[in-house]
């Protein structure tokens, strides 16, 4: 995601961490963050680590997450006529080729950034870590900065339910099958911030939260708050009104989905005004 690579890095932890729930805004914020000179963020942008320690289902795709990775980094070098640089190659392979997922591993990841660039962690799934997987990562890095996204959680399933949908090359034809479709429990569970803020605002006292919806209203402003949080310079950033991975048109659910959708996310948003401010809540679509 950052341009710059220094292959005579030293291993070394990432500075800052950015969650949330999936849909919710993390690659449009990476997009900005890897054109500042003060950031680092890997050439997958996801590292996929503290869920692999602690959310056992996820370790069904981790692996594959880096191996696929590596292949796409290569393929788009090929599309794009460019030569892939040996020192990112190298990268890659001592990444994916070597034991993985331990804590020296996930120091290497960073390894590359300038000395001058604080590293950062972009992975969404932190989010649904237990209490002691947060506890881990308050442990490993108790100085870490940590950025929450939080996006209203019936656009976030909804979003989220049309992009799985496209993945399973399914359509359904019937308010029953739709109904079906949205008792899926991922839909719920990655926009389960009743159970998942807590426990990061516990270790985290001073994360930055951030509502969706100011990305489409005030993208300056976002990017004034996260570089003032962060205590980097301001950037110029280019692309900043640019939408990243926008669902295509087509699979929308109809009005009786979404109300069903409504009627169980809505202790969703009481928790939310409760905890955050009814004001927050207006800004998170």
């Amino acid at each position: 995601m950052s341009a710059a690579f220094d292959p005579e890095g030293k291993p070394r932890k990432p500075g800052a961490l950015c969650i949330g729930a999936q849909k919710a805004g993390t690659s449009w914020l990476a997009q900005m963050l890897g054109q500042h000179p003060q950031i680092w963020i890997p050439p997958f942008k996801e590292a996929q680590y503290f869920n692999h320690l602690f959310l056992p289902d996820h370790r069904q795709w981790t692996g594959w997450h880096y191996r696929n990775k590596l292949k796409e980094i290569r393929e788009r070098h090929v599309k794009r006529n460019v030569p892939m640089p040996p020192e990112l190659d190298a990268y890659l392979v001592d990444l994916t080729s070597r034991r993985m997922f331990h804590n020296q591993w996930y120091k290497r990841i960073f390894a590359p950034a300038p000395k001058t660039a604080m590293p950062m962690d972009f992975t969404p799934e932190y989010s649904g870590l237990p209490d002691e997987g947060v506890d881990y990562i308050h442990d490993f890095m108790p100085k870490a900065r940590v950025i929450y996204l939080i996006r209203h959680p019936v656009d976030r399933a909804v979003s989220q339910l049309r992009m799985n949908l496209r993945r399973k090359k399914s359509a359904p034809a019937t308010i029953s099958e739709w109904l079906t479709a949205i008792e899926d429990p991922v839909l719920i569970e990655r926009g389960d911030y009743a159970s998942y803020l807590p426990r990061w605002l516990a270790r985290f006292p001073d994360m930055l939260v951030l509502p969706f919806g100011r990305i489409a209203r005030d993208p300056a402003a976002v990017m004034d708050q996260v570089e003032t949080y962060l205590k980097i310079g301001p950037y110029p950033y280019s692309g900043m009104r640019n939408k990243v991975f926008a669902n295509p048109e087509g699979l929308h659910p109809p009005p009786e989905v979404i109300a069903a959708l409504e009627a169980r996310l809505q202790p969703q948003l009481d928790f939310l005004a409760d905890t955050i401010g009814p004001e927050f809540v207006e800004e998170i679509r």
